[in-house]
């Protein structure tokens, strides 16, 4: 079965810079080339991957970033997200919040690392907790 999911930049880079191929941020990504996450996203969500993916300290290449973000656009769903008003501990977070609140109703989660910046609900979840709500689905 496949769930929708807003993936919080954190957890692009944490896969993108991962040497464990059993890594939870890996296997998020794998199984959103696999088709069983279908990523959400906004033109500010993929303006902020691109800026910073970007960054030279990552070292990522620009043939990876555009190839990654061309995937996401490409198989994902484009959102134009309602303002929330939301105050988050980082306000950069809250393009994605409001972006999971759009679809939150459809079996869409937000995945991060940083869990700590997000208001305790069901649907926010870390790399490992997706997954193994993956693994209940099957």
């Amino acid at each position: 079965m496949n769930c929708y999911a807003v993936i919080d930049t954190n957890v692009l880079v944490s896969a993108l810079l991962s040497s464990n191929d059993d890594a939870a941020t890996v296997r998020v990504l794998e199984k959103l080339f696999g088709g069983e996450i279908v990523p959400i996203y906004s033109n500010e969500i993929t303006n902020e991957y691109r800026e910073v993916l970007q960054r030279r300290k990552f070292g990522f290449s620009p043939e990876l970033v555009d190839y990654l973000l061309s995937a996401i656009e490409k198989f994902g769903i484009l959102v134009d997200p309602t303002p929330s008003g939301v105050i988050l501990p980082d306000m950069k977070d809250v393009p994605f919040y409001e972006v999971v609140l759009e679809k939150k109703d459809d079996n869409a989660y937000l995945v991060t690392g940083n869990i700590k910046h997000f208001p305790k609900k069901p649907f926010i979840v870390t790399p490992r907790e997706l997954l193994d709500i993956l693994e209940k689905q099957k």
